[in-house]
């Protein structure tokens, strides 16, 4: 997700390669990154702060603590911490950061192809020129939208950052299911793939609502009838609903671990 926003950043020509630091514990990684990107790659974090507006943490959730413990109260008044780490409640940056000046952001992994869906938040400490940089940011990898209240996030992160694996398997199994009924797998794929993009698609740009669009499909008696049947049977739309809230239940959980 990080390289993501950064490639983003520097193809959208908001900020050069000489503006951007990035602190690599991994050797390895790092050197691709500079190879690749032409920034600055440090193994200390303390090297990466310096004269930087943005402070970006892009850590797995258990990593988090250490970056904190490392940055304590090591941020100027005039810096931003903004966070893209999961279940990271912003009153625990706050805390682990001796920071008040806190961006939350929740992406999704389409981000990765200029397609992400970026919610944010931030405290009131956030000056209007960095809440505009994260906006600016977030729009070089997809749709950002703003929210004043932090519990939207935990949502967000249930249904947009989820969502993905969600409609992968939706996918793989439409796809299982052209093979099964005799279709070759690449033909199956194709339709598949060709099928839920245009489908979105259509809903986005119509405006309509799904259900009216779905009834617009559907025959008496035919076979999207017969289809649509066997997935109600079967509490597909119920599932779909749960696994939701299984995953806003998980997002909550971990901003209190």
């Amino acid at each position: 997700m990080a390289e993501a926003i950064l490639r983003g950043v520097l193809a959208a020509g908001l900020a050069k390669p000489d503006d951007i630091s990035v602190g690599e514990p991994v050797p390895e990684r790092g050197r691709f990154l500079s190879n690749e990107y032409g920034v600055g790659v440090y193994e200390d974090n303390l090297q990466v702060i310096p004269d930087a507006d943005l402070v970006v943490f892009a850590v797995k959730p258990q990593d988090l603590p250490v970056a904190m413990g490392q940055l304590h109260h090591r941020l100027a008044k005039d810096q931003s911490a903004l966070s893209i780490v999961a279940g990271a409640k912003m009153s625990t940056l706050t805390k682990g950061l001796g920071h008040a000046s806190i961006i939350r952001v929740m992406p999704n992994t389409p981000a990765q192809i200029g397609c992400g869906m970026s919610l944010w938040t931030c405290s009131d400490e956030v000056d209007q020129t960095q809440r505009d940089l994260t906006q600016a940011m977030l729009g070089t990898v997809g749709v950002e939208l703003y929210v004043a209240e932090e519990k939207y996030l935990d949502m967000a992160t249930a249904l947009s950052a989820s969502g993905p694996g969600y409609i992968f398997l939706f996918i793989e199994a439409l796809i299982d299911g052209g093979v099964h009924v005799g279709l070759p797998r690449d033909m199956a794929r194709t339709l598949a793939l060709q099928t839920v993009y245009g489908s979105t698609k259509l809903v986005m740009e119509t405006g309509k609502h799904p259900a009216e669009l779905k009834d617009m499909v559907v025959s008496p008696g035919g076979t999207t009838a017969a289809g649509l049947q066997v997935l109600e049977r079967h509490a597909v739309p119920a599932a779909i609903v749960e696994a939701v809230n299984a995953a806003y239940q998980k997002s909550i959980s971990l901003g209190q671990e």
